[in-house]
């Protein structure tokens, strides 16, 4: 499953750095794709956007919009 979440207040990849580093602690979460401003992150279905938005509360930011999407790419062996 993949959410995509907007991130308000990122400036810097310092930024960007914190907001990848506090949502890799989150336990279910597989991969997450940082950007200023939004963050692409892929995960077992069992990661709620609370957890998301306290994980990215934890570095300092807030989310504004999210998007669930259930369809995943598939792996490539």
């Amino acid at each position: 499953m993949t959410t995509t979440v907007s991130v308000s207040g990122m400036t810097c990849a310092h930024c960007v750095r914190a907001v990848f580093t506090s949502l890799a602690g989150v336990p279910g979460i597989k991969r997450a794709d940082v950007t200023i401003g939004q963050a692409v992150i892929e995960h077992d279905g069992t990661v709620t956007t609370e957890q998301i938005r306290d994980a990215i509360a934890v570095a300092g930011y807030t989310i504004g919009d999210t998007r669930d999407d259930r369809r995943t790419l598939p792996l490539a062996p």
